[in-house]
């Protein structure tokens, strides 16, 4: 079996994993069956199985603990298997494209049906996010949050779904950008928020144009700073 297919059955079985767990409403510290018996479920082999299992505790959805097993931490999302796991740099520069098209118009949405709590919450994230790379963390999670509070200000559930399923990707990008990014953190975090606010002043000005501008042109230059073009 080439590569290949063996990265397209691993993903179809992450996938199937993920909808067993969500489906047959496992909860919080309920333990999985075995290797061999999910192995027998999905008609697969056990190194498949494992696999697909990694990329699940890479997620965060599973854990491994002694004496128990393997077992459910968190549920998840409904949408979370929409999009299949990253695997290459060409993966990641297509999450970059959609994001691109996708993003700019859910600032400009939001700029235009925003009302003053989806402005107060956007703001509070990036005041979050601000204090949080103060402390010298990566703000990882809050970066992700700050983009999904715009969605959620469009006020049209298919813009949170879609930029919400896309979670694990995109904290992926962001953890590998700092890794290969040009620029030291410090610099970089300090560009980000520059990006970060131009986009927030353009949603409080409710500037569509602006909103969107601000935000193509940030996903433009993440995408830059990861690939060095």
């Amino acid at each position: 079996m080439s590569n290949r297919q063996t990265t397209g059955l691993v993903d179809r079985v992450y996938r199937e994993i993920l909808g067993s767990i969500g489906e047959t409403g496992f909860t919080e510290g309920q333990k999985l069956p075995t290797e061999q018996a999910l192995a027998e479920k999905f008609s697969t082999s056990r190194p498949t199985i494992r696999e697909a299992l990694s990329r699940l505790r890479a997620d965060g959805i599973i854990a491994t603990r002694q004496g128990s097993g393997t077992v459910v931490v968190k549920r998840p999302d409904p949408d979370l298997p929409l999009f299949a796991p990253l695997e290459t740099i060409s993966d990641i520069q297509r999450c970059y494209e959609f994001r691109i098209v996708t993003e700019p118009g859910a600032a400009a949405l939001a700029a235009s049906v925003a009302d003053d709590a989806d402005l107060a919450e956007i703001e509070r994230r990036f005041r979050l996010l601000d204090t949080v790379i103060s402390e010298q963390a990566l703000g990882v999670d809050e970066d992700f949050e700050f983009h999904l509070a715009i969605a959620r200000a469009t006020k049209n559930q298919f813009f949170t779904s879609v930029i919400a399923s896309m979670q694990p990707q995109v904290l992926f990008s962001m953890n590998l950008m700092r890794s290969l990014s040009l620029f030291k953190s410090a610099e970089r975090q300090k560009l980000v928020q520059a990006e970060h606010e131009a986009v927030l002043r353009a949603l409080q000005k409710r500037d569509a144009r602006a909103a969107s501008h601000a935000m193509k042109l940030h996903l433009e230059r993440a995408r830059d700073r990861m690939f060095g073009t």
